[in-house]
């Protein structure tokens, strides 16, 4: 499959289109997920910040009005973007909100009843490499390696400031109107933070974060 920095951007006719983002701090104490989907019949958002000792920071919007630029969104008391600064090369990555304090991870995949936490991201995301095409029967697309740097303020304790973290990126289409799971790599073994999601479309996302990154969570059998 031949990609060219145009893919960077929507799809004009893609049934269903997203754009994820994930970063980690080195000793797998910190960890960052973005997501944004444009789907028919409101455009989903999803984010986490994980923290050790910390509890969990869960923020979801699944229903929001698709705008003339997608990549900002916009619901009640909340801001985000996923801003291209340069395709293949630089995102800004960032959200002004209130998410949902969980102390177990677990509350994630059900209503998700937290305390409320003002949280303020300003991220930049620049790939440190190429792109793997994704290319199967169902979906188009590409990941991509990087760096994430910039500031996460969080009200009531210390800010998180993210110097070069690695990161990493997919971008994923489909003339469908759906798409799975990401596929990232199962472990058992992992530091404890956990970043869920239970989507719309009845799919879970379960990722957790080890010293090698985000991956995702298989339970022992």
């Amino acid at each position: 499959m031949v990609l060219s920095p145009t893919d960077d951007l929507p799809h004009a006719g893609a049934g269903v289109e997203e754009w994820v983002f994930a970063a980690w701090t080195p000793d797998a104490h910190v960890g960052v997920v973005s997501g944004h989907r444009l789907v028919a019949g409101g455009d989903w958002y999803w984010a986490a910040v994980v923290e050790t000792g910390r509890p969990l920071l869960h923020l979801t919007e699944w229903n929001v009005l698709r705008r003339a630029d997608p990549f900002i969104v916009k619901a009640p008391e909340m801001w985000a973007e996923h801003h291209c600064v340069d395709p293949m090369k630089q995102w800004t990555v960032g959200n002004e909100a209130h998410a949902a304090a969980l102390d177990v991870a677990d509350e994630a995949l059900g209503r998700a009843y937290g305390v409320p936490t003002a949280m303020a991201t300003d991220l930049e995301w620049y790939a440190t490499g190429g792109i793997e095409a994704i290319d199967t029967a169902t979906e188009r697309g590409y990941r991509q390696v990087g760096v994430m740097h910039g500031l996460i303020e969080l009200l009531g304790r210390p800010n998180l400031e993210l110097e070069e973290i690695p990161a990493v990126r997919w971008h994923r289409w489909s003339d469908r109107s759906d798409l799975g799971p990401l596929p990232l790599a199962a472990v058992i073994a992992h530091t404890g933070l956990r970043a869920p999601f239970a989507f719309p479309n009845g799919t879970v996302s379960d990722w957790v974060l080890t010293p090698a990154g985000w991956r995702a969570r298989r339970r022992p059998a």
